[in-house]
């Protein structure tokens, strides 16, 4: 039944500290020591990031610019001009934070490992795949903040100062991935002998980050602010805004003349928004708001993009099976 959901152990992990964020808040001076192994768990993950991408995967992926060009238009531009567009549709339904969060999501980079894998499943172009993705993470620790500044503090009556943002999200995650760059023939013989540890310590990480956001956010009175109405409203919207964008992301490449490997590399790394830095982000640029309303959207739009991605790509890689093999359809 979990299979056909398309429901993994991180989803459920991620269902079951909410419940417990709901039922068992972390409050007070507990908050704040959690916080602070929050931050220190981040930045251990993107030095993790750092050891773990190969510098020769970004040497033979940068060399594919239009590629990297139209999925920095679909992720920095596209995403979030109907993002805005959406406005009249979309915040008299979600509520005016609800909406910060949608639009704050479509603000957010590109997702650096389900991209690639994604990507790797449906026999897409990886190099390009591991250098776009992980291009679109480093720029949106500049780009997401001044967004932000512009159309969502730009237009309430919030002072926000980007600059600082920016400056707190380059110590928190940009400096430790440079970090783990630089030390990578030293940490990544290691990493290679526990393949897993850095998807354990993102799932790890990001579960910790969301266990602390909703506890902030339920102590402040989430349930009685977000009904089951509009949750139900909040997944539509998020599964309309995917279609469009998947869409784009299809037919796009294929207008440009790209190939099919690399049509594949732009529907991943363009159609996807990441929780891993999203997360983290809102930490810093959502400070003293509503938290758990920022991220709900993302956690929402997360999973349905997982779900409609894993599907999609088991396909694709079933068809060049097929054409490869053509006997395969057949028993």
């Amino acid at each position: 039944m979990l299979k056909l959901l398309a429901l993994d152990r991180f989803t459920i992990s991620l269902f079951v500290m909410v419940l417990l964020a709901s039922f068992l808040p972390v409050h007070g001076q507990a908050a704040q020591v959690f916080s602070l192994g929050t931050n220190v768990a981040i930045a251990v993950l993107f030095f993790l990031h750092g050891a773990k991408l190969s510098r020769q995967a970004i040497v033979e992926g940068i060399l594919h610019w239009k590629l990297h060009s139209l999925v920095f238009a679909i992720t920095f531009a596209i995403f979030p001009i109907l993002g805005l567009l959406a406005k009249p549709l979309v915040e008299p339904v979600l509520g005016q934070q609800l909406y910060w969060g949608f639009l704050f999501m479509c603000f957010l980079p590109s997702t650096v490992q389900s991209s690639i894998a994604f990507t790797s499943v449906a026999r897409g172009n990886v190099a390009a795949a591991v250098c776009s993705a992980s291009f679109s993470n480093l720029v949106g620790m500049f780009i997401t903040p001044v967004m932000v500044s512009l159309f969502i503090f730009g237009q309430s009556k919030h002072d926000y100062d980007p600059t600082a943002s920016i400056i707190e999200i380059g110590l928190l995650l940009l400096l430790p991935f440079i970090a783990g760059q630089l030390l990578r023939p030293y940490v990544f013989p290691w990493m290679k002998k526990a393949p897993s540890i850095v998807k354990n310590f993102d799932q790890g990480t990001i579960l910790m980050v969301v266990y602390g956001a909703f506890s902030g956010a339920v102590v402040a009175g989430l349930w009685s602010q977000v009904s089951w109405q509009t949750l139900l409203y909040l997944t539509l919207i998020c599964s309309v805004l995917l279609t469009a964008i998947m869409l784009l992301s299809l037919y796009l490449p294929k207008w440009l003349g790209l190939n099919r490997a690399d049509q594949i590399t732009v529907f991943f790394c363009g159609s996807k928004k990441t929780l891993a830095s999203g997360v983290p982000m809102a930490q810093i640029l959502f400070a003293g708001q509503p938290l758990g309303m920022i991220v709900l959207p993302i956690m929402i739009f997360h999973q349905i993009q997982l779900m409609v991605c894993g599907i999609i790509a088991n396909y694709w890689s079933k068809q060049q099976d097929e054409q490869i093999n053509p006997n395969t359809s057949m028993d």
